[in-house]
């Protein structure tokens, strides 16, 4: 069994920022590793690198309302051996400064380190034009780009300091609002590896892939599901690229159908993925939640993902009609 918090399905269940984790995890890879170097673009308390630049202040560089410049330097910074990581709203890095990314990171293999905070609609009241719904499209599509989408906070941290450790660039998806604390020091994150968080009591007739945020709505879905009888598991997918081809594929093996679900446009992003591995190796009958072909919107962060369709009772209506 997966170790999962207790308190999971507890009405006082933790709630912490998934960006919060980011930002202990970057204290940790600092202290691990001296190469290890932030850079952030004004936003430095709102990506939680604050914690990195006090602790760290001579490997700290404030780039001012510059991502291009930020995804540059630190390409520079990456070629003379320092392990960079570049924080900012996933709206204007990776939004921003998608071609620096790809032409002066990417295509030149440089290990530098993208943290996209603030992605999703549950930014919310900063409305549409701060929402970054589409950055998992964005990143996935380059080659040599690996793309990690924790389910909470101690995810995001486990992730960060694994990934100052490998040397490929690196894109970490990040939440502003809190979400409930799904996982425990204990449970195990590993790149390019998906795990089963839920598995029913009735007999299994669908299966969620779900990412990020959306995780623990999937979660909590399945379990009603499942007390209503009908059968429902849960695999979170903390790594989109590389994607755990073959756990998918057993997963639809299994289940049978499958419904990705993802705090995100749904052209592009998991869903997407997704079906790219099963249309080949194993076709399947799919349901995609997701914001679907739309920009956000001002709101807080319950109303919007409840209009975007992405709360528990949306995702347990995609899996009756899939089914």
């Amino acid at each position: 069994m997966i170790p999962l918090n207790p308190k999971l399905f507890d009405a006082d269940v933790e709630q912490v920022s998934i960006r919060q984790g980011f930002g202990e995890g970057l204290v940790i890879a600092g202290r691990a590793d001296q190469r290890v170097v932030g850079l952030c673009c004004d936003l430095t308390e709102s990506t939680k690198m604050d914690a990195f630049a006090k602790e760290f202040p001579l490997r700290f560089f404030e780039m001012g309302i510059m991502e291009q410049s930020a995804a540059a330097v630190a390409s520079g910074m990456a070629a003379m051996g320092k392990i960079p990581f570049i924080a900012s709203y996933a709206m204007f890095s990776p939004g921003r400064n998608w071609e620096q990314i790809r032409t002066t990171i990417c295509y030149n293999d440089r290990p530098v380190k993208i943290a996209g905070s603030h992605a999703g609609v549950s930014v919310g009241p900063d409305g549409g034009t701060h929402q970054a719904i589409e950055d998992i499209a964005l990143m996935r599509v380059i080659p040599n780009m690996v793309v990690l989408t924790p389910c909470d906070a101690i995810e995001a941290k486990k992730a960060t300091v694994l990934a100052a450790k490998i040397s490929v660039p690196t894109y970490i998806r990040l939440a502003r609002d809190k979400t409930p604390i799904i996982t425990t020091e204990e449970t195990s994150f590993d790149i390019g590896k998906a795990q089963i968080f839920y598995r029913p009591q009735a007999p299994l007739k669908a299966g969620i892939i779900a990412c990020g945020s959306l995780v623990y709505n999937s979660i909590i879905a399945a379990r009603e599901l499942d007390q209503e009888g009908i059968g429902v598991a849960v695999m979170n997918i903390g790594s989109v690229k590389p994607l755990d081809r073959h756990a998918v594929v057993d997963f639809a093996n299994e289940c049978n159908v499958i419904i990705t679900t993802e705090e995100h446009q749904i052209a592009g992003g998991l869903g997407s993925a997704v079906a790219e591995v099963l249309s080949v190796e194993r076709p399947t009958r799919m349901a995609f939640v997701g914001v679907k072909d739309k920009f956000g919107q001002s709101g807080t962060p319950t109303e919007l993902i409840k209009h975007y369709g992405m709360d528990k009772d949306a995702i347990k209506v995609a899996v009756r009609g899939v089914l």
